[in-house]
């Protein structure tokens, strides 16, 4: 039973015990026999131990039941090859991002080469304006 049954039993046991009062002498008696017959009928409560033979452990995402035992290392198989591709996607974004990188840096040094500025101009401390001026 769970918690509503036994709140739903609690409640109609108290509401029956309120009203216990109002019934007939006759009634009672007959309820109390009632009771004593399905008390005397009730099967007595047995606490046998169960047991459980389990003949191999296996785990379930190593494929032990679903694959005979020679490919049972597709099992495994199954678990590390979409571990390794995504290692392996994500050291590619890296490189990716990497010569992205390179590239733009090899973009603004070629601009910069390119321009035709006094040597001065790259020892001012306003150089960086310029140059945000110039990107935008």
């Amino acid at each position: 039973m769970n918690t509503d049954d036994l709140n739903f039993a609690y409640k109609v046991r108290h509401a029956l015990n309120e009203t216990l009062d109002d019934l007939p002498a006759s009634t009672t008696d007959r309820l109390a026999q009632a009771r004593k017959m399905a008390l005397a009928r009730k099967k007595a409560h047995v606490d046998v131990p169960l047991s459980v033979r389990v003949a191999k452990t296996e785990l379930a995402a190593a494929g032990g039941s679903l694959l005979p035992q020679p490919f049972a290392w597709l099992g495994r198989m199954g678990m590390i090859l979409p571990l390794l591709a995504l290692v392996g996607g994500l050291i590619g974004i890296y490189q990716y991002e990497q010569q992205e990188r390179i590239a733009d840096l090899a973009e603004i040094d070629a601009a910069v080469l390119s321009d035709e500025l006094p040597l001065s101009a790259y020892l001012d401390h306003g150089f960086n304006a310029y140059l945000n001026q110039s990107e935008q």
